[in-house]
């Protein structure tokens, strides 16, 4: 029975998709400290970011739940279908949200005053929708939180040389979320949803994300130059081109049928090449 629940409550927070966001936590780890970070600091970093995911999806989950219903793509999610009561999905995403808290006080003064202002812009996203169509550039300003965090979570201050990796991941996950959110056009338009798609079209939505990918490409290059990074990063760069590359090359404005292999698989992939090639880079 507990483990039934338990799997239900990561099936409805999508916890395999925690692969967008963490490895971009660790990269800034590591470019913070110049090497690998006390082992201290990565566990607290990973807890923070798994609490401040789980707390953010409960959101969402909860917030959107009559939106959800009337969808059929989401209809059969955990709290529409009846699986989990709305009532528990709060005392998780409150419980979730603890967990971040107490992991952030275990980095430093810093990581736990800034937590409260992360918190609101996760919970903001599950709003945005509602009312503008730059709701997936929120989500990257949200997601953009993991280096960030990171970064203060071992140096225990702020520093503008993180903000490109930072801005590097707000447009790859804006990129990516204009993609997603193109097999919701429809019923955006019927529900009277904002996004790109439903705002500019689908082949519009497809130029609006290749542009936004092109923009975290560049940073990607910027971010490796001002850390005077190797060869092992640009060869990893190289991998994330192509990654970028094909993940583009699986949709056409008249076939969205590979959506989902472009949306999960080739996302966790170029997330997980940037911090792998940065490590062995500073590593070496």
């Amino acid at each position: 029975m507990i483990t039934s629940n338990v799997v239900l409550y990561l099936r409805m927070i999508k916890f395999s998709h925690s692969v967008f966001a963490l490895p971009f936590a660790f990269t800034g780890a590591i470019l913070a400290s110049g090497g690998i970070p006390a082992w201290q600091q990565l566990l607290w970093i990973a807890v923070a970011m798994v609490g401040a995911r789980s707390g953010a999806m409960g959101a969402n989950r909860l917030f959107d739940r009559h939106i959800d219903v009337a969808n059929p793509r989401t209809a059969m999610r955990e709290i529409p279908a009846g699986k989990i009561r709305a009532g528990n999905v709060a005392m998780f995403m409150v419980l979730s949200f603890g967990v971040m808290f107490f992991a952030a006080a275990q980095l430093n003064t810093l990581c736990l005053f800034l937590s409260p202002i992360a918190v609101g812009i996760l919970v903001l996203y599950s709003f945005t929708k509602r009312f503008t169509w730059l709701s997936h550039f929120v989500l990257g300003i949200a997601i953009a939180g993991a280096p960030l965090g990171a970064w203060i979570a071992v140096t225990g201050s702020f520093s503008w040389s993180v903000v490109p990796l930072c801005l590097a991941v707000v447009f790859w996950l804006a990129g990516f979320d204009v993609l997603y959110a193109l097999q919701d056009i429809d019923f955006d338009r019927r529900f009277g949803l904002h996004s790109i798609p439903q705002r500019f079209g689908v082949r519009n939505s497809l130029y609006i994300s290749r542009c936004c990918h092109c923009v975290t490409f560049m940073l990607l290059l910027y971010s490796g130059i001002y850390f005077e990074l190797n060869d092992a990063y640009w060869l990893g760069m190289i991998a994330v081109g192509g990654l970028l590359l094909y993940e583009h090359s699986l949709i056409k404005p008249d076939d969205l049928s590979k959506l989902d292999l472009a949306f999960f698989n080739m996302n966790g992939y170029i997330s997980v090449t940037v911090f792998v090639f940065t490590l062995i880079d500073i590593l070496i």
